[in-house]
């Protein structure tokens, strides 16, 4: 789905079908019981193509292997948090970025004094990872210190 935008037919006849729970011109939201219906399917045999056609979706028009994507994502989702996690709409939990609005000065050095920690910890890291590679290559020992 992510490399065709809907078009406002196809959000409003989306919208129609009892199976999805909001629809918008990027993305469709299915409802819970027709995930766990669509994961029984799929155990029985019935290919992801059909499961979407059955449930009355016209998928001419999707990218090749969305339905499939989908069953293989809620497996995953189900296998990780349970069934109750296909009740959850929004991917993987994730809020997104982090906000840097209303941080205070205080929280900002913060945040950027462990960045320089990080970044320094993963220079001294690859300098040792050179001089190691650089030994092995001319079998004399380097000053890694």
């Amino acid at each position: 789905m992510s490399t065709y935008t809907l078009s406002e037919e196809d959000i409003n006849k989306l919208n129609k079908n009892p199976c999805v729970l909001k629809c918008s011109g990027k993305s469709i939201i299915y409802t819970y019981e027709f995930k766990k219906h669509a994961l029984e399917q799929r155990k029985h045999g019935i290919s992801s193509k059909d499961i979407w056609k059955i449930a009355g979706f016209d998928i001419s028009k999707w990218k090749e292997g969305y339905a499939k994507d989908c069953i293989k994502s809620w497996r995953n989702i189900v296998k990780n948090r349970g069934l109750g996690g296909l009740a959850k709409s929004l991917g993987s939990g994730s809020t997104g970025r982090p906000k840097t609005k209303g941080i205070t000065d205080q929280d900002r050095i913060k945040r950027l004094e462990l960045k320089i920690a990080y970044l320094q910890a993963e220079n001294d890291f690859l300098a040792k990872l050179r001089a190691k590679r650089a030994e092995s290559n001319s079998g004399q020992k380097k000053n890694i210190d």
